[in-house]
């Protein structure tokens, strides 16, 4: 590891050491991953990592989470989540995610609280905070520490270094949980995640990586970075036959290219304004 990244890591290190115990909110995503890694190194077994379980997040996920927890030598809790109970959260409104995450991080606080954990960390980092993500005012409101975020780590430094710590997320797409793929106002429900699930994981399997399955009732809009549309075309028929495999007619190919949170395109300034603080 250069000096420099060495430099910041200690930083990370001394900044979460400081919290003398901790449960990470962890997904497996590279920011997260990150945490934990540090987490560990800092303190050891009192350090933790808990995965929401929930339809919105896919089997694979859930499973890929375990394993890098184990490979950081961490402990890992499943923690089940009931948000889609929620009517709030069910009827997918721009604050999905508020009610989303105070559901995962008050679940976390009661596990934090039985095992004796001083505080919860989450993956935030400094990037997330100019995006519109209504869930960063639950993690706020509920005490939830963002040390990447306080410290000022970006995403191309929390690449670089965990390529340098040779963690297996270094360099994996950013990934939102499958409420993301619906429209604002479209009801969510277990039956689309699963529709949703399914089409994700055929386009995985086809070696597909940072895309989007959105859902548009009979139609998915499969998002890809352009640099994927010649394959996708390749592969029209197999892609074809997965979308109507997973419960979908017709297949369409978004010409825009892969956008994380597209769906917020729809959103007046004022409600994105309201939610991050902005004026």
């Amino acid at each position: 590891m250069n000096p420099e990244l060495q430099q910041r890591y200690d930083e990370l290190l001394s900044h979460i050491a400081a919290y003398e115990s901790v449960l990470v909110a962890f997904s497996g995503g590279v920011d997260s991953t990150l945490v934990l890694r540090a987490a560990h190194d800092a303190l050891g077994d009192n350090a933790a990592a808990a995965t929401g379980l929930s339809d919105t997040y896919p089997a694979e996920e859930m499973q890929e989470a375990r394993e890098i927890a184990a490979e950081i030598g961490s402990e890992f809790i499943f923690v089940r989540t009931m948000e889609l109970t929620d009517p709030r959260y069910a009827a997918n409104n721009s604050q999905r995610c508020f009610f989303c995450k105070s559901e995962l991080y008050s679940q976390l606080a009661a596990v934090a609280r039985e095992r004796g954990f001083a505080h919860i960390l989450d993956g935030t980092n400094a990037d997330d905070t100019g995006d519109f993500r209504p869930g960063l005012r639950a993690a706020r409101d509920l005490g939830v520490r963002s040390p990447l975020a306080d410290l000022g780590f970006t995403k191309r430094e929390i690449r670089e270094l965990s390529a340098a710590l040779n963690l297996r997320t270094w360099d994996k797409p950013s990934f939102a949980c499958l409420s993301s793929r619906f429209a604002y106002g479209d009801p969510i429900t277990v039956e689309k995640l699963r529709v949703v699930a399914k089409a994700e994981s055929a386009m995985r399997s086809l070696g597909f990586r940072g895309f989007r399955v959105r859902h548009h009732e009979s139609l998915a809009r499969i998002e890809l970075p352009e640099a994927d549309f010649p394959r996708a075309l390749e592969l029209r028929a197999e892609i074809v036959e997965a979308m109507r495999d997973a419960g979908y007619t017709y297949a369409a190919l978004d010409l825009a290219g892969f956008t994380s949170g597209s769906q917020n395109l729809v959103l007046r300034p004022a409600v994105v304004a309201a939610s991050t603080g902005q004026k």
